[in-house]
């Protein structure tokens, strides 16, 4: 199909779009069609962006999209309805090996426990879980630092990797492998403030839920990105719906540069459609913490993630 179209082609690449996608991407709920990032928008943009939006993806994440089909379109020449974008270039991704990027870490990151104190990080460290968070949540600052202090304590001897949830400059004060941050985080950061934490070796992981989230977390060249949630979970208010396996396997191929993570209601039966996507981690929370024996689930699930 060329450019120009009319109004009419438009519209019938959107139904064509839609009709190839709709079973892959259900249930979809149908979303407001935005206005375009950027006026005037051309014709394949317009019609990806009708039906991304049809399909259920929030405004940010259609724009996203709409430009990829756009780039997709100038690149080669035609654009088949049939197939999802999913080439970095067209999303504007970082060229491999990344010009900006953090220390590296295993793009196999295996089990990946989130945590909420130091005993715990000690105790699923020494049950053998490989990758482990803490997300300690207060307001004292003091409190905040002793707990990040005792968790990288915990770890030593275990060969876990322990990341810090948001509190990086206490990460990098104790000597922490890796911190997380979320993407209101991310943004928080002034560009001084982000340069000293690539400096400072820390590895970064960064949270994203959807298209438009992952292609800012591109831009700093994390260690790891964690992308979710890929089913309903009520451990967090979620702005975004559940995104489900067939977004995650399509964001897995989108971003197979970095170590991927799936984080967000997921249980041990979903481990094996989860590991399907191409991911090379998943992270759980109730699973281990509200386990009954949270040493035996922990082996129950290094043996369903393959250890």
């Amino acid at each position: 199909m060329k450019l120009p179209m009319t109004d009419l082609d438009i519209d019938t690449l959107a139904q064509d779009i839609v009709r190839q996608h709709t079973a892959r991407f259900a249930p979809c709920t149908p979303q407001p069609v935005p206005a375009p990032a950027n006026a005037p928008a051309a014709s394949v943009y317009r019609a990806a962006l009708q039906a991304c939006s049809a399909l259920g993806f929030i405004a940010a994440d259609a724009q996203c999209l709409a430009g990829a089909w756009q780039a997709l379109f100038e690149r080669t020449g035609t654009v088949d309805a049939a197939l999802w974008p999913d080439a970095a270039q067209d999303f504007g991704l970082q060229t491999v090996p990344h010009p900006q990027a953090f220390a590296p870490c295993p793009r196999q990151l295996g089990l990946y426990a989130v945590l909420p104190n130091a005993q715990w990080v000690g105790r699923m460290a020494h049950a053998g879980v490989p990758t482990v968070q803490l997300r300690f949540k207060s307001d004292d600052t003091a409190a905040i630092g002793n707990e990040i202090q005792a968790a990288v304590q915990a770890v030593q001897g275990t060969g876990a990797l322990l990341f810090i949830n948001d509190h990086w400059h206490q990460a990098v004060t104790a000597g922490a492998y890796g911190v997380h941050l979320g993407q209101e985080d991310l943004d928080a950061l002034e560009p001084e403030a982000l340069a000293a934490l690539r400096a400072s070796g820390l590895r970064l992981g960064v949270s994203t839920h959807g298209y438009a989230e992952m292609v800012r977390a591109d831009a700093v060249g994390p260690s790891y990105i964690a992308m979710g949630a890929v089913f309903p979970t009520t451990l967090k208010r979620m702005a975004t719906a559940p995104q489900g396996l067939a977004r995650l396997a399509a964001y897995a191929r989108l971003m197979q540069a970095y170590p991927l993570v799936a984080i967000g209601g997921i249980g041990i039966e979903h481990f094996a459609p989860v590991r399907a996507t191409g991911v090379g981690s998943i992270a759980v929370v109730r699973a281990l913490v509200n386990a009954p024996d949270p040493e035996a689930a922990a082996a129950e699930l290094l043996q369903a993630m393959g250890r």
